[in-house]
C-alpha cells in the first residue's frame, strides 16, 4: 500500500516519459491510497492538457476511462478538521500550496503521523521534497 499523489497517476492515464516506471510501481501496489480530491485534480490536469492543445479529444476520453477505472479502486482519505489543520501547518512548514498541503496531511492522516518506511509516489518537487523531510520514502 502506497500513497499516490495526482502527479504521478497522470502518467497512468497518458503515455509519459515517466510512464514506464510509475506502472511498474502500481502493479507492485496492492491498494492505492489518495487524497478525496484526486480525481478532480487529474481531471483538471488532463482538460488543461485538452485546452492547451496538447491532448487531443479521443486520447482525453481515454485518459478518463483509465482515470474512472482506477478511482473505482482506489480508497480515498477523506477531508474533515484535522485535514485542515494538518493541511494549515503544512503550509508554514515546506514550500507548498494549497492542494499539495492537502495531499501531504492525507498522507499524513492515512500514516497515522507515523510515516517513516511508508512510501508516497509522487512526480512534483516541491510536494516530493516535503514529504521527505515528513519521513515519507519517496517513489519513484
Amino acid at each position: 500500500m502506497k500513497f499516490w499523489d495526482s502527479s504521478a497517476l497522470i502518467p497512468l492515464c497518458l503515455i509519459e516519459t515517466s510512464s514506464e516506471d510509475i506502472t511498474r510501481i502500481a502493479r507492485s501496489d496492492e491498494d492505492i491510497v489518495v487524497w478525496w480530491a484526486t480525481r478532480v485534480e487529474c481531471l483538471s490536469a488532463l482538460a488543461r492538457r485538452h485546452r492547451e492543445g496538447i491532448l487531443p479529444s479521443d486520447a482525453e476520453s481515454k485518459a478518463k476511462a483509465v482515470l474512472y477505472a482506477l478511482s473505482a479502486e482506489w480508497s480515498e482519505i477523506l477531508p474533515g478538521e484535522r485535514m485542515r489543520k494538518r493541511a494549515e501547518r503544512l503550509l508554514f512548514t515546506h514550500s507548498l500550496r494549497a492542494a499539495d498541503s492537502y495531499q501531504l496531511a492525507a498522507a499524513l492522516i492515512w500514516a497515522e503521523e507515523k510515516p517513516q518506511g511508508l512510501e508516497f509516489v509522487c512526480l512534483d518537487q516541491n510536494l516530493s521534497e516535503a514529504a521527505l523531510r515528513e519521513g515519507f520514502v519517496l517513489l519513484p
